[in-house]
């Protein structure tokens, strides 16, 4: 029975403080009555005090006798911790390792300590771990924004960061209608031109492509492609691009490759821009799978410089990621934001430069 009693107190606090970090409890907005709250709930007046108890400690609400609960105005509650909370996609694999790196080199010497999440490029994961980075006294955030093409349905937690005067940077994609927040991206439009004007300079002139649907990174990569293709006089070919998502990143670029290899001699192709180094090793292997090989039968490049282009069997022509600079530079611009610093540009957007490997002839 107490479980039961901890779980629906436990369960209330959680109801209403989504609701007032969501911005649905404004500030000085008063909350319903513990009546209203226990007849809402099923719950007793008790377990309802509880709850109201832990969300006026946590500085949510604040009571006032013969008048009821009220929201809090939590503008300026957050005291200065020197944590900062950094929130990736992913944390232990592929680039991700070598910006962090680059981020915590120039905190610590800042005196300052690193609160890592990630999302696994989770939409409801970013929301959540935002609601929760609210609560605590975190002094700044840096963050890569998940499926960063899709339009934004938690705006309202940025807007809590703003209000709380709690300052942010995004790193690797930025959404659409937040374009004017701080930023650190690499060119991906000018990334994607180069690599594909590589291939098209080696005589290639049937060139697959591979994107990412859902993030800022593989539509302008898509752009890049285009643009190169166009100025060499190629026509585009919709049904030489291959799109995928999050969800089938490690099986759709496979086997839609070794669909097409079947198919070589009515669908002809030479080359394959790969979105990143993990399509491209995926991209050889469906090759082999097929009988055939790069790059004598095929050119393959990858994007990012990741360890995997230069180990793979087949090192890999790619573009390279500058990761540590990348994460240097966002810890750098998120210090002068905190320390309120005249900062000049806020979006700062790295050239790409290519990596000349093997795999292309």
């Amino acid at each position: 029975m107490q479980t039961d009693k901890r779980l629906k107190y436990h369960d209330l606090v959680e109801e209403l403080r989504d609701k007032i970090l969501s911005g649905h409890i404004r500030p000085g907005e008063k909350l319903p009555s513990e009546n209203e709250l226990a007849a809402a709930h099923a719950i007793s007046r008790q377990t309802v005090r509880k709850a109201l108890q832990i969300l006026e400690n946590e500085g949510f609400v604040y009571a006032e006798h013969g008048r009821g609960t009220f929201c809090s105005d939590r503008t300026g509650v957050h005291k200065s911790s020197h944590n900062i909370a950094v929130v990736t996609t992913y944390l232990s694999d592929y680039i991700f390792p070598r910006v962090i790196q680059g981020i915590d080199q120039v905190l610590t010497e800042k005196g300052y300590s690193i609160l890592l999440k990630n999302t696994r490029n989770s939409r409801a994961m970013e929301a959540k771990i935002i609601e929760e980075l609210l609560q605590k006294d975190i002094d700044g955030l840096i963050i890569e924004p998940s499926k960063s093409q899709i339009y934004c349905k938690h705006l309202n937690l940025y807007a809590m960061l703003d209000k709380y005067q709690i300052p942010y940077v995004f790193i690797q994609g930025c959404y659409s209608h937040m374009e004017k927040k701080p930023q650190i991206l690499l060119d991906d439009r000018k990334g994607g031109f180069l690599i594909t004007e590589y291939l098209i300079s080696l005589g290639h002139r049937d060139i697959v492509g591979i994107f990412k649907a859902d993030d800022m990174q593989g539509q302008e990569r898509h752009k890049g492609y285009i643009q190169a293709l166009q100025q060499a006089g190629i026509a585009y070919d919709p049904d030489k691009v291959i799109w995928y998502h999050t969800e089938d990143r490690k099986s759709h670029p496979y086997e839609q490759i070794r669909r097409m290899a079947k198919k070589r001699e009515k669908l002809f192709f030479d080359a394959v821009v790969a979105y990143n180094d993990e399509v491209a090793i995926s991209v050889i292997q469906a090759l082999e799978a097929e009988n055939l090989s790069c790059p004598k039968d095929v050119s393959v490049t990858g994007y990012d410089n990741s360890y995997l282009a230069a180990s793979c069997k087949v090192p890999l022509t790619t573009i390279a990621h500058p990761q540590e600079k990348l994460g240097s530079m966002a810890a750098k611009l998120l210090l002068s934001l905190m320390e309120k610093e005249e900062v000049g540009q806020t979006k700062i957007i790295i050239e790409p430069e290519l990596v000349i490997r093997d795999s292309c002839q």
